[in-house]
């Protein structure tokens, strides 16, 4: 059980950071980050099925942590939106004015 659970995470991590690495538009990239995030969850309930519940308190603490991300992220793009136009990050530079 513990290795189908890890090799399930492995891939679901995997597909985020190649969507991470690859991808330009912004809520793509948030959803990416939001995959990496699930699959350390998966990976901690894998781990906490073997050696005990402690890892469960781990995923509640990353999903805080993905709620808030998503929420400050969200507000971002919206921002960035409405100022430019677009959510392709490649067209935004926050440097210039």
């Amino acid at each position: 059980m513990l290795a189908e659970s890890l090799f399930f995470s492995a891939v679901l991590f995997t597909i985020g950071v190649i969507g991470v690495l690859t991808r330009r538009n912004a809520i793509i990239l948030f959803m990416c980050v939001e995959l990496m995030l699930n699959a350390v969850n998966l990976t901690f309930v894998g781990f906490s099925r073997v050696y005990g519940a402690g890892g469960q308190v781990f995923v509640f603490l990353v999903m805080t942590v993905a709620a808030a991300e998503a929420a400050v992220g969200l507000a971002i793009i919206i921002a960035l939106f409405r100022h430019r136009h677009t959510v392709d990050l490649q067209n935004i530079n926050l440097l210039k004015g």
